[in-house]
């Protein structure tokens, strides 16, 4: 018998036996040495280039350009606006090898790019993305994502090894790449959450992603820390070609070691599985259709409880991402470098405590110490209020470098804690529409980011002295009642809608 069929004689004895509980299924795990866990470190790696990639040429930028004084954050998307608010960190970073010297790498070519150029081409990584992000994770969900994941990745990877040979050829052709590498980016992105609808034992599932998103902070953690070197030692181009041919190397890995079904894994033991099957045996209601419930969706108050707390937890994350090097230099007094260096070591306990966090609430789910809703809404709730008051509390401590920077830490710390909150909640309320929904997310998401460092700028240039209060207030105000209508209608059970067909079609 075939693997696939007795992994089908195994969903069809679960069905037929209501007693199978999941102390039964335990048994069949290997904890981390299994290929479900290696999968999820196969995405940490994706996650890891791809990040490193977004932010390469922020970093590189001081030293490509003549002209190295960026404008503030573009308003065209929250991703753009975090890399460029990082782009004083990698002028910083550049700044600290060299001793406080202008860039001394002289073999690498320099461009005379205006501040509005340079504004332009680190946010054109986003107009692809801005597009792309529903569209992808819809052909992912159907066609699943070891193509589409896998093609995307290479394309990315590829395109960043072109960097140079595009900068050489002007401004419009660099543009493009860049926008065609944040259309494949967003592929990346969106397709990698339709793995888990068949790989993520619900007992699991919050560690498996938190390891997967955490690739994305260590990333940008090695970025910030290695990109000015890289580009003071040995040319600007070395971050581009460095990086892009980790993603080369992933993409190659991800061929041959992924597959959309574990029962198709020619790796996979019999044990691991069984256990993945019938983990998920409950939730499998067939594969999904090109077909999308839309009315359904819309009329769904516990999806729109995870799209609004989407667009309001992000108005505070994009702030904080966008700003925080700008609100250690400015308000503390704190050289560049060293205001980049802080703010790699605050992504650092980001990293930490995201996978920490993971850990944490499969540990409350399988003890069943806590229900899988109330974890979500309390890692949620965590997240949002922690957060809101340490960024307002930071006006009183603006004199104290020590303790701004142990509140930002805390604040990186427990917004941490929102990846096994709401922003995985899609997955328990409609996993046969997950790619779909991680797309709309997404857009939901890049909408907030969009609009608040827009506000935040205005706040600033307005009142400089109570500008970082006002902003922080309105941050704060902004997530907890986002938070609030998501307590009230979230739920963490699947949905009618994403369980049966209906009439309504996209």
């Amino acid at each position: 018998m075939s693997a696939r069929a007795e992994a089908k004689a195994t969903v069809g004895d679960i069905a037929s036996d209501g007693n199978l509980n999941v102390a039964q299924t335990q048994s069949s795990r290997k904890g981390f040495c299994s290929v479900r866990h290696g999968l999820a470190f196969l995405l940490h790696l994706c996650n890891l280039a791809v990040y490193a990639q977004q932010m390469s040429l922020s970093i590189a930028i001081p030293a490509m350009a003549n002209a190295t004084a960026l404008p503030g954050p573009p308003t065209d998307s929250p991703h753009s606006q975090n890399r460029t608010g990082r782009a004083s960190e990698a002028a910083s970073t550049l700044s600290s090898v060299t001793g406080g010297d202008s860039l001394s790498v002289t073999q690498a070519p320099r461009y005379d790019w205006s501040p509005e150029t340079q504004g332009v081409l680190l946010s054109a990584l986003n107009y692809g993305s801005l597009l792309a992000s529903m569209p992808s994770g819809y052909v992912a969900g159907v066609l699943g994502a070891k193509y589409l994941v896998g093609a995307a990745m290479m394309i990315s990877s590829v395109l960043n090894l072109c960097v140079p040979l595009a900068a050489d050829a002007g401004v419009a052709l660099f543009v493009a790449l860049r926008a065609v590498q944040g259309v494949a980016q967003a592929m990346v992105l969106t397709g990698q959450y339709s793995v888990w609808v068949k790989w993520a034992p619900p007992l699991e599932r919050n560690q498996l992603i938190t390891i997967t998103v955490a690739g994305s902070l260590l990333g940008s953690f090695i970025v910030l820390l290695a990109g000015g070197f890289l580009c003071q030692t040995m040319g600007w181009p070395s971050i581009f070609y460095i990086f892009g041919a980790v993603g080369c190397a992933c993409a190659c890995l991800w061929f041959p070691f992924f597959y959309d079904d574990p029962v198709d894994h020619p790796f996979i033991s019999a044990h691991e599985r069984d256990y993945v099957v019938r983990s998920l045996a409950a939730q499998q209601d067939g594969a999904p259709e090109w077909a999308v419930p839309l009315r359904a969706m819309l009329g769904s108050l516990p999806l729109w409880g995870i799209l609004v707390s989407h667009l309001t937890v992000y108005w505070y994350l994009y702030i904080l991402m966008a700003y925080t090097p700008t609100y250690i230099s400015s308000v503390l007094h704190v050289g560049l470098s060293d205001s980049g260096f802080l703010t790699a070591l605050l992504t650092g306990v980001t990293f930490i405590c995201t996978i920490l966090g993971g850990l944490l609430a499969d540990f409350l789910l399988s003890r069943k110490i806590l229900s899988l809703v109330v974890i979500r809404k309390l890692f949620t709730a965590v997240g949002v209020l922690v957060p809101a008051v340490l960024s307002v509390s930071l006006s009183w401590v603006r004199s104290s470098i020590g303790a701004t920077m142990a509140l930002l830490g805390l604040s990186y710390a427990t917004i941490s804690f929102c990846q096994v909150g709401v922003f995985v909640n899609f997955l328990d309320v409609a996993p046969r529409y997950t790619a779909f929904l991680r797309g709309l997310l997404l857009s939901f998401s890049q909408l907030s980011g969009t609009v608040s460092p827009t506000v935040a700028g205005v706040f600033l240039s307005q009142d400089p002295e109570f500008g970082w209060r006002n902003t922080f207030l309105l941050s704060a105000a902004v997530s907890t009642s986002g938070l609030v209508f998501y307590l009230i209608v979230g739920q963490a059970e699947v949905q009618e809608w994403a369980k049966e067909q209906t009439s309504t079609r996209f």
